[in-house]
């Protein structure tokens, strides 16, 4: 595994026994506190495609958070460390509905488009309806990823590996299914998602689908396994975002692979060596991710076979990229959105942000694309 930044903290339970484990940030130094590379120059912009910024407004900082922006039909609800949560029009940027919660988030943002889902750094899981808080729930554990909003359930993934389901209305507890501990665990997002009538859930390096009405496993897909000699070398954690492509399911093991399942019986389709810290994307062709040393690289869908690997932005720490139309775009550690051909990584275009760095994946809703950046600006592009 390449070097990390640590970063510890204790996840407690509210019990008479309080247990302590280490988390490990996902931010990345180089090995032997080496000063980092000095990355390439990019050289002229040429846009090749015309892109323009449509919008752009303020959620405030995500440092600290590791934000998903969630996409709902025209709009994205997104958060920022200091517990602002809201919900923007993705064609104008404009507020649907904004609140201030009281407390600091650990995770977000999980929404149906009705119900809107956050954990606090309290441990409180915060359910909001139109911004106005419905119910709170003390969980027994840190939470990373943010909530799963679907069938009218809340369902959480706790960093000590365990998941529980919520009545989204009430907050009445459904079930639980207990953690399987870990010595350590990323402070990033996991894999938690709906697919058909399957909760499909990251638990260290195995994808698993559970039934989402009781919590019973029902099937169980390996796609990293732990190695090295200690606890920091052994970590396996599956990170956000995945790539799906119908009933197929591309992920990263954070620092070890990318893998590819169909989620119709949980077999492991293959998987490839690969050491990168962010997700991936792609479609039904091709799987797309950024590596910790800032190369792109394209797998084919099918076998793993590598299409393509480009270090055009080497040593440029990179968000997790999205694929749009013929672009593959992706976010660097001083604000530029890059978008790189899905053929062969040439540069189509580059367009400048805040000069903060761009940690959240982008995301696309309404014909736009939405970018956060880490000191809390949101932009929207448009093709010109």
């Amino acid at each position: 595994m390449m070097g990390s930044n640590f970063r510890f903290s204790r996840m407690v339970r509210p019990a008479v026994l309080v247990l302590s484990a280490l988390v490990l940030s996902a931010c990345s130094l180089w090995k032997g506190g080496a000063e980092r590379p000095k990355p390439a120059e990019l050289g002229p912009n040429i846009p090749v495609l015309a892109v323009r910024q449509a919008w752009t407004t303020r959620i405030g900082s995500t440092a600290g958070l590791p934000l998903q922006v969630n996409v709902q039909a025209g709009s994205v609800v997104l958060a920022s460390s200091d517990g602002t949560v809201a919900s923007l029009d993705a064609k104008t940027g404009a507020d649907i509905w904004r609140a201030k919660l009281p407390e600091r988030l650990a995770a977000g943002v999980g929404s149906d488009g009705r119900w809107a889902a956050v954990v606090s750094r309290e441990n409180d899981l915060i359910v909001m309806e139109s911004g106005r808080v419905l119910w709170r729930h003390r969980l027994p554990a840190q939470v990373f990823t943010a909530p799963l909003v679907a069938g009218e359930r809340i369902f959480v993934l706790a960093a000590d590996r365990s998941l529980s389901a919520f009545d989204a209305a009430n907050g009445t507890s459904l079930w639980t299914q207990p953690g399987t501990g870990a010595p350590l665990v990323l402070r990033q997002s996991g894999v938690l998602l709906a697919v058909g009538d399957t909760l499909v859930v990251g638990m260290g390096g195995r994808l698993v689908g559970v039934n989402p009405n009781s919590g019973a496993v029902l099937w169980d897909a390996p796609l990293a396994n732990p190695r090295g000699t200690n606890d920091v070398e052994r970590l396996v954690e599956l990170v956000a975002p995945v790539a799906r492509s119908q009933s197929r399911l591309c992920a990263r093991a954070f620092q070890a692979s990318v893998a590819c399942v169909d989620l119709a019986g949980g077999r492991v389709d293959w998987a490839q060596k690969a050491y990168g810290g962010t997700g991936i994307s792609g479609d039904d062709s091709v799987v797309f991710g950024a590596e910790s040393n800032g190369t792109v690289v394209a797998w084919n869908r099918a076998d793993g076979m590598r299409l393509w690997v480009s270090e055009r932005l080497r040593y440029r720490h990179l968000s997790a990229p999205l694929l749009l139309g013929r672009s593959v775009v992706v976010g660097d550690d001083t604000g530029w959105v890059h978008f790189l051909s899905r053929e062969d990584a040439s540069p189509l275009n580059r367009i400048g942000t805040d000069g903060s760095a761009i940690d959240v994946a982008p995301v696309a809703a309404a014909d736009t694309l939405v970018v956060v950046t880490r000191s809390g600006s949101v932009f929207g592009f448009r093709p010109d």
